[in-house]
């Protein structure tokens, strides 16, 4: 039997997602299902700054039925499909500041034999390398939007804390203007499940 885990408080979530976005590397990212628990560390985020941000979904305070839930309180899970990926993110901030965090990669910890079941034939690293792998691999999926971060069966609860944290571009954003060149994109330096 694990330990009971506490997942991280509310107010660890309200602050910036600029702020939040290197605060989670390290952390453990959990999602219980029927199957099992699997989980990961958080070795890659990405911050996305709301209404001022070009690559935001929110960018200009856009409020669409996809979006809005980043106008909710910090510690909502905010998932959407891109190209049949499931991506998750954390909303951060406060309400009416639509700002979220975006899981780009992490580290399998708990529950390996479902990530390989559920990644088929790929290379351990290959589980969740990416924003859409990890997802696969743990289990996330639409069902969890809207949930909050604090409470299972999805949650984040303390990790490890990273010796260096490296900063650059976020990944995926070409058409966003000078936004693309912002160095919102961190990951835990020298970690082999970072996306690339």
């Amino acid at each position: 039997m694990a330990p009971e885990r506490k997942p991280l408080p509310i107010e660890f979530y309200q602050r910036t997602s600029l702020e939040l976005a290197p605060s989670l590397l390290g952390c453990l990212l959990v999602k219980e299902t029927d199957e099992g628990t699997a989980s990961g560390f958080i070795v890659e985020t990405e911050a996305y700054m709301g209404a001022d941000d070009r690559a935001a979904h929110s960018f200009g305070n856009r409020r669409t039925k996809r979006t809005e839930i980043m106008f909710q309180e910090a510690g909502r899970v905010y998932t959407y499909v891109m190209h049949t990926h499931t991506l998750m993110n954390v909303v951060a901030a406060d309400i009416d500041i639509p700002q979220a965090v975006l899981i780009r990669a992490v580290e399998p910890h708990e529950g390996q034999f479902m990530m390989e079941r559920r990644r088929t034939g790929r290379r351990p690293r290959e589980w969740t390398n990416g924003p859409g792998k990890l997802t696969k691999a743990l289990g996330v999926s639409m069902n969890d939007y809207g949930r909050m971060i604090t409470e299972p069966p999805l949650f984040i609860t303390e990790g490890f804390t990273p010796e260096h944290i490296s900063t650059g571009p976020r990944i995926g954003i070409e058409n966003s203007g000078e936004a693309r060149d912002y160095p919102w994109r961190f990951w835990v330096t020298g970690n082999r499940f970072v996306s690339r």
